[in-house]
């Protein structure tokens, strides 16, 4: 089931994924809410870490930071990105499986990138279970998601990635409702936060945020990415205020559901 996530990012420039204008919003945002946890000396551990764009970011501000990655192609850019003096670790492995990794160790966890590629709710919850396992009691984990509502409205209506009608053809997308669902041959996992909410209903873990990482940032991305310094500044604080707000979470591309081990 990995092979079509390992050919995608042997073809995809995740490396610059965040890095344009309009992707950086999803990278601010998620930074702003890491740091607002993150200690001095805190120890950070990166689940599908990707080429490393959080990890290499946090180890400059002076964080210990042990990360996690899947595809090869992914960590030689990760290893080709790490400069001198970087507290910073990088091993192959699976995120439903941390072999070697301690109980209780890591301040801060992050699963940024696994739940995107979990299409079964068990392999989620083993993710979600050894993410909570390896962090400190009181220690913060930070999980995003792809939302399925901007996967139809944008990638479905708008850009015309897929036909809609055909997804409803072979059961991808039910009739009703809407509700999407997906499989490995499709890369991305999308969800809607009831279905997150389901998933962590489970776990012993206490929710301080739940946030749109994007917001309309994958809406407006030719817009935003021709914004000049100031007019961008005005809307990241327009996105910073509105990130939270429980009627507009749900048409942001990404979410990021923050929460505290008990």
């Amino acid at each position: 089931m990995f092979e079509p996530i390992k050919n995608y990012y042997e073809n995809y420039d995740e490396d610059g994924r965040l890095t344009s204008q309009h992707g950086s919003v999803e990278f601010l945002t998620t930074m702003r809410y890491i740091e607002k946890y993150l200690k001095s000396g805190g120890k950070i551990l990166e689940i599908g870490a990707g080429t490393g764009r959080y990890s290499h970011a946090l180890a400059k501000k002076g964080y210990s930071v042990d990360a996690v990655e899947l595809a090869e192609h992914n960590i030689e850019i990760f290893k080709h990105n790490t400069d001198s003096g970087e507290n910073i670790t990088v091993t192959q492995g699976n995120a439903i499986y941390l072999r070697g990794f301690a109980d209780n160790l890591y301040d801060v966890t992050l699963l940024l990138g696994p739940m995107y590629h979990l299409f079964t709710k068990e392999d989620k919850q083993k993710a979600i279970s050894e993410a909570i396992r390896v962090t400190k009691p009181g220690g913060i984990i930070y999980a995003a998601y792809c939302i399925s509502d901007v996967s139809i409205l944008v990638s479905g209506f708008k850009r015309k990635s897929f036909s809609v009608a055909e997804f409803i053809e072979k059961g991808y997308i039910e009739t009703q409702t809407f509700s999407a669902r997906s499989d490995p041959s499709l890369v991305f996992e999308i969800v809607r936060k009831e279905n997150i909410d389901d998933l962590m209903s489970t776990f012993s873990v206490t929710r301080l945020h739940y946030v749109a990482a994007d917001g309309y940032a994958y809406h407006m991305r030719e817009e935003i990415n021709l914004m000049d310094t100031k007019e961008f500044d005005l809307y990241l604080q327009y996105h910073f205020a509105t990130c939270e707000r429980t009627d507009m979470v749900g048409l942001s591309a990404h979410t990021l559901d923050i929460y505290r081990k008990d």
